[in-house]
């Protein structure tokens, strides 16, 4: 990229650190410290503005970077990320939105151990959200990483290093000075700026192709290199018997993962009501459905002008995608309309990071404090205490975080995602439903529940293909895998859901009746809701 390129996308970097960092320190001085406070904003936001805020967190790198770049490269196949993404908060929405919001407080575990012993299901609880939060953080620090790549020319390792370390320590700053509702105002600003970006890049893609979406997909399949191949199924899914099952697999994670994720589940506590929860995931849906429709415009779009060759000479995992269309819709290489549009989508991506981590960040640091610190020292853990663990455990967290996206750097944000809504629709997913449908669900059957998932879907991590024995794995130098799908969702979901009613059919204690028979009304009718 040419400097002027640099140097406008560095500057708008750079203004939008700085807002963030302003809204932050501004939110830091006018909050009293407490719990509620830090985990939840103080309950005080609006349907409107947390179904902003649920979108920006929803959006993320993958979405914008990722599933974009899967369509360019494999065109129908990767719309599967779009759907999947998609149809997820119908099952937010029907199943868990408003009950979630009535029987916790903080976390998923307040929801589970609200008929439960608390200690053994909130260590199972908080480790599982921590594990997931990870993951996903994962993915956003490899997104950070290729975009400053590109913006540097595409060859710079050292950079792409610093990038993810740049990510992880504003996202540390973030979260332990500015808790939830620094978050909060963070991702309504970005969830604007994206659908305004993604708004402007769709309506340049059709006008290019004067509003004819046939003409667009046709020269996408042209210019792919698969002629109609790339508008049929089967080009990265439908090969061989394995890649068949990983799309099923895929499919399965993604549907069900949603109402698994802890940074999405705990933005139903920033509302009032349960009554607002529920319009916050409408006022979201409406957003992120628009969005995901746009993503599909945008792949075709990047695969019918800039090519898939292109994109994938300079991203090898799709990653580029939209930067070089956006470059492509200004203008070309060295104009200033391709300089602006470029510098502009690179400062949207960017921001997109950023808020996304935050969020991510502020729901394990969460669960670590909430969870895990209040669990091991029930009776002397205070509020204040463990908002200060959990601003500890952010640190802990982004090191972790930055460590991991410097192995994973070679690989596609939203493949990378799909991981992650595996481990949680494996393991928070299950135990969430038996609590509040199954009336003989008990603390034994909550935690093999948890575990029964975790502990299969990150063995099948280790053992497949994203760790070693391909060209894009994590060790491209080593061959110890076992597993032969991508996504271990067709396995392990199964096996969560299987371990806790075989936890619960051996357990020796029976249900607590009268804990669950209030759960129930409280799920149901808000009373005694926090």
């Amino acid at each position: 990229m040419t400097g002027d390129h640099q140097t406008l996308a560095l500057l708008l970097f750079c203004a939008f650190i700085a807002v963030t960092l302003g809204i932050t320190t501004w939110v830091s001085r006018n909050r009293h410290g407490s719990a509620e406070e830090f985990y939840a904003g103080g309950r005080l936001f609006s349907p409107m503005e947390n179904g902003f805020a649920i979108a920006g967190d929803y959006m993320s790198a993958a979405s914008f970077l990722g599933i974009s770049g899967l369509i360019a490269l494999y065109g129908y196949d990767g719309l599967l990320y779009s759907v999947g993404f998609l149809v997820a908060w119908l099952v937010v929405l029907l199943l868990v939105a408003e009950l979630v919001r009535n029987c916790g407080r903080f976390t998923l575990a307040d929801v589970v151990a609200a008929r439960m012993s608390e200690r053994p299901v909130r260590i199972a609880a908080g480790t599982s959200s921590v594990t997931v939060s990870v993951l996903y953080l994962v993915a956003q620090m490899v997104g950070a990483g290729s975009l400053v790549a590109l913006l540097l020319g595409g060859t710079s390792e050292a950079a792409q290093a610093w990038t993810v370390i740049g990510v992880g320590a504003l996202m540390v700053v973030y979260v332990s000075l500015g808790g939830m509702r620094a978050t909060t105002w963070i991702q309504i600003v970005k969830a604007v700026l994206l659908m305004g970006g993604a708004i402007a890049l769709t309506v340049l893609v059709l006008v290019r192709f004067h509003g004819d979406f046939n003409s667009l997909l046709n020269t996408a399949a042209e210019k792919s290199g698969h002629g109609k191949d790339f508008l049929a199924p089967g080009l990265r899914y439908g090969g061989d018997w394995t890649a068949r099952l990983d799309f099923i697999s895929l499919g399965l994670a993604l549907v069900l993962g949603t109402a698994g994720l802890p940074h999405i589940l705990s933005r139903f506590y920033t509302v009032p009501t349960a009554r607002a929860a529920r319009r916050s995931v409408v006022w979201s849906i409406g957003l992120i459905g628009s969005f995901y429709l746009m993503t599909i415009v945008l792949g075709f779009g990047a695969a019918a002008i800039v090519g898939t060759s292109e994109v994938k000479s300079s991203n090898a995992s799709g990653n580029t995608a939209i930067p070089l269309l956006s470059l492509d819709l200004g203008g070309g290489a060295g104009s200033t309309g391709g300089t602006v549009l470029f510098a502009v989508v690179a400062a949207i991506a960017f921001a997109t990071i950023l808020a996304v981590v935050a969020g991510i960040t502020l729901a394990s640091s969460a669960s670590v404090a909430h969870d895990l610190y209040a669990s091991l020292r029930r009776k002397h853990a205070k509020p204040r205490s463990e908002v200060a663990v959990a601003r500890v455990a952010a640190v802990g967290i982004g090191l972790t975080a930055i460590g991991l996206g410097l192995l994973a750097k070679d690989l596609n944000v939203a493949f990378l995602v799909g991981l992650a809504f595996a481990v949680a629709a494996s393991a928070n997913l299950p135990v969430l439903l038996y609590s509040l449908f199954w009336r003989r669900f008990t603390t034994r059957g909550a935690v093999w529940s948890v575990y029964g998932g975790l502990i299969p879907a990150l063995i099948l991590v280790i053992f497949s293909p994203v760790v070693s024995g391909s060209p894009t794995a994590m060790f491209p130098g080593v061959d110890f895998h076992l597993f032969p799908l991508e996504n271990p969702g067709l396995i392990s979901i199964p096996l969560g859901f299987l371990a806790g009613w075989a936890g619960t059919a051996t357990s020796p204690q029976g249900p607590d009746k009268a804990k669950h028979a209030e759960t129930e009304v409280r799920s149901l009718t808000g009373a005694g809701a926090v």
